[in-house]
């Protein structure tokens, strides 16, 4: 809730766009028959939008009508604009379970790309707790099972590859959210026994421009980035600051797009996963997948601009 209010704060602050702006992208990009950036799965060739949904703390929900009405709107939106992939985990309390109610009631379901993970220690453990997952996500089929935050990965990867020889699961990951894990995850990425790699990257944190972007894109492994926002301190930081001006020029409209564009410039990521539990958030979002991004000179503007506020 703290991110999310500070995003709020960050974003009347702002006089370039307003609320009613912001939703209008839904008719605006229909109206032009715009869709949202993909970029190819490695291997496969599948197709995925550059912006998707986290749902950790925002989907953590009770069984309420008013809790959950605000996220079938999101729901509603992201599909309406083309996003596509919703990550989860057992981690995030009553994410799963919300996501499988939720969907379960949309005529578009199946438009989406399910990723949840395995969160324990041990064989059965982890096949008990992904059977679980799938139960609650209401999937036959997982598109994309992750092993979160690398906890007793080489256990579970070779489960979620027998699966995936099964038909059970479509592709296999590995995630985390910290700088300190880099480096084992470009160990893995390097032997090739995945198909996908998530990990923490934003304007600020900065650490896997160093070498894990590049190794991920040479050994065809597709990659999700989660906390672009820097668990919304990118907000904080520039509350009251205005967007430079030539934001405009890569089709930037809100600080928001201004820091998810900055991610989707790198060739090698194929989807971010802002969360959100709020409409307007999710269409500002999904903005970033169309128009513009940034060349290598507005990167450098973009860094240094940053360093001054």
């Amino acid at each position: 809730m703290k991110n999310e209010i500070s995003r709020r704060e960050a974003m009347m602050q702002i006089g370039c766009i307003g609320a009613a702006a912001l939703l209008n992208y839904e008719n605006i990009m229909a109206e032009n028959q715009q869709t949202m950036l993909q970029r190819n799965i490695p291997g496969t060739k599948e197709k995925l939008p550059v912006v998707g949904l986290g749902s950790w703390i925002q989907f953590d929900v009770g069984d309420s009508p008013s809790e959950k009405e605000g996220l079938t709107e999101v729901l509603t939106s992201m599909n309406k604009l083309g996003g596509k992939v919703i990550d989860s985990s057992p981690m995030y309390g009553r994410a799963e379970q919300v996501i499988g109610d939720l969907t379960a009631g949309l005529d578009f379901k199946d438009n989406f790309f399910y990723a949840t993970k395995v969160w324990t220690t041990g064989k059965q453990a982890g096949i008990d707790q992904m059977n679980e997952s799938f139960l609650k996500m209401r999937r036959k089929t997982m598109d994309l099972m992750q092993v979160h935050n690398l906890q007793d990965w080489q256990m579970h990867l070779k489960t979620i590859k027998g699966w995936k020889e099964e038909g059970k699961v479509r592709y296999a990951g590995i995630t985390h959210y910290s700088v300190s894990a880099h480096q084992q995850l470009e160990q893995i990425v390097r032997s090739k026994v995945v198909d996908f790699v998530q990990f923490n990257y934003s304007i600020k944190v900065r650490n896997a421009e160093k070498s894990l972007l590049k190794t991920a894109q040479d050994n065809g492994v597709a990659v999700i980035i989660n906390e672009p926002f820097d668990s919304g301190s990118l907000f904080k930081m520039v509350k009251g600051k205005a967007l430079p001006p030539w934001a405009g020029d890569y089709d930037i409209k809100s600080w928001a797009q201004f820091f998810l564009k900055y991610i989707l410039a790198n060739p090698a990521v194929n989807c971010v996963i802002p969360g959100t539990s709020d409409k307007k958030h999710l269409v500002d979002n999904m903005g970033a997948g169309f128009g513009k991004l940034p060349d290598e000179a507005g990167l450098k503007m973009m860094l240094k601009y940053i360093e001054t506020v």
